[in-house]
């Protein structure tokens, strides 16, 4: 049905709608009023503008994209009052010019308590069946939202009551965003539509202009250069073999595939051994934090390398960072590149190495194999060539605040 016989279908369900009953509450025809207003609101008119080589993604059918409620929820993904004490947005640890990661090992809450795992960057999320380092349960965006906005262990943004839905109500822009979105800020402003609009705005969050991909998907041969090129080769190559676990469009075998059936997997990369995950808290060992098999022990899901040149501390600990003299956060004249490619390259020498002795490690997958220091630092150059700086600079991204 398209956007016209939809509106005539509405408008026809409105008038039948007010030839009530005698009996009937007055409410029944509000009730209908509101929910085919909000329908013809939602009724999309999002377009996507992919960039070659990108497969649409995936959208709920019960929260279809439109422009108003991207725009709704970009203003609510960097809205404080969406905290316990309006000092934290979910942009306070999902920064733009780190492809919405934070730069931090481990980030924390309203209260400071620390989170056990790193927040993850947030580029081409649309497209990811499972979110989160090691919850296979989340599998929407519009669920996962209540983790950070309600949970308490840990607090992220700490909200504990519908306090906030009063705090937006009583802002004359959010009545104006949410009438535009949902079509009257009165019913429309409650906790589902919050986490309905964040979820759109973060799906709207497409990264594919990187210099790889103008090589790839543009035709510009020129946008590599030569050791970037040998790089791309080693890393889809049978020597290092990375493309098993980040393979694909979008640089993780956890993607939709342009249209293949959904894949998800967990894995042991062989970054601590067995003592280490014995003496760890229990929220800090992966996959068996929710399905208590041993064998899942320090499986975690392998993320998109896409704008990996900025979204350093690497693994869900930050266990490889790049050293003092190359963090520009420390040291004077240095840059992300520099930090970048210091912690790459010792990630890169991890998995040459074969990794730790860890025995619920993938060891078809996680083997040592040999290449020269200068063929790793081309995979290196490689890696940095994912970085799409576009997206880290877009406006329709960033803080309207």
């Amino acid at each position: 049905m398209n956007f016209t016989k939809l509106r005539i279908f509405l408008l026809s369900v409105l008038m039948t709608g007010c030839n009530v009953l005698p009996f009937q509450k007055k409410e029944s025809n509000d009730n209908l009023m509101l929910a085919a207003l909000g329908i013809l609101a939602s009724a999309s008119d999002w377009v996507w503008d992919l960039p070659p080589g990108f497969p649409v993604p995936n959208v709920p059918a019960e929260n279809p994209m439109s422009k108003a409620k991207v725009e709704l929820g970009r203003h609510l993904f960097n809205e404080k009052a969406l905290s316990g004490n309006d000092t934290m947005s979910c942009g306070s640890c999902h920064i733009q010019s780190l492809a919405f990661a934070d730069g931090k090992d481990f980030p924390s809450g309203i209260t400071s308590e620390v989170h056990p795992r790193n927040s993850q960057h947030l580029s081409n999320v649309a497209y990811l069946p499972r979110l989160t380092w090691n919850n296979p349960r989340m599998t929407s965006l519009e669920v996962q939202a209540r983790v950070p906005m309600f949970g308490e262990n840990p607090i992220e943004l700490g909200i504990s009551s519908n306090s906030f839905i009063d705090k937006l109500k009583s802002k004359e822009l959010y009545r104006t965003l949410f009438t535009n979105a949902y079509g009257n800020a009165d019913a429309a402003v409650n906790e589902q539509n919050v986490r309905f609009a964040i979820a759109s705005f973060q799906r709207s969050m497409i990264s594919g202009n990187s210099k790889y991909d103008q090589y790839a998907f543009r035709n510009n041969k020129s946008a590599l250069n030569a050791s970037e090129i040998r790089g791309l080769n080693l890393f889809n190559g049978e020597v290092a073999e990375c493309f098993h676990c980040h393979g694909g469009f979008n640089f993780t075998d956890t993607s939709f595939h342009g249209g293949s059936p959904e894949e998800f997997f967990y894995h042991s990369n062989g970054i601590h051994d067995d003592a280490y995950y014995a003496g760890v808290p229990s929220n800090k060992r992966g996959l068996y934090d929710l399905t208590g098999i041993a064998s899942d022990t320090g499986k975690f899901r392998a993320p998109s390398l896409r704008n990996i040149g900025v979204t350093y501390p690497y693994m869900h600990d930050g266990s490889f960072m790049c050293d003092n003299a190359n963090n520009p956060n420390i040291t004077i004249g240095k840059t992300k590149t520099d930090c970048a490619r210091d912690a790459l390259t010792k990630v890169v020498d991890h998995y040459r190495s074969g990794g730790q002795n860890h025995s619920a490690k993938d060891s078809t997958l996680i083997r040592a194999f040999t290449i020269t220091n200068s063929q790793r630092d081309d995979m290196v150059n490689f890696l940095l060539s994912l970085t799409d700086e576009e997206f880290l600079t877009n406006p329709k991204f960033a803080s309207p605040f």
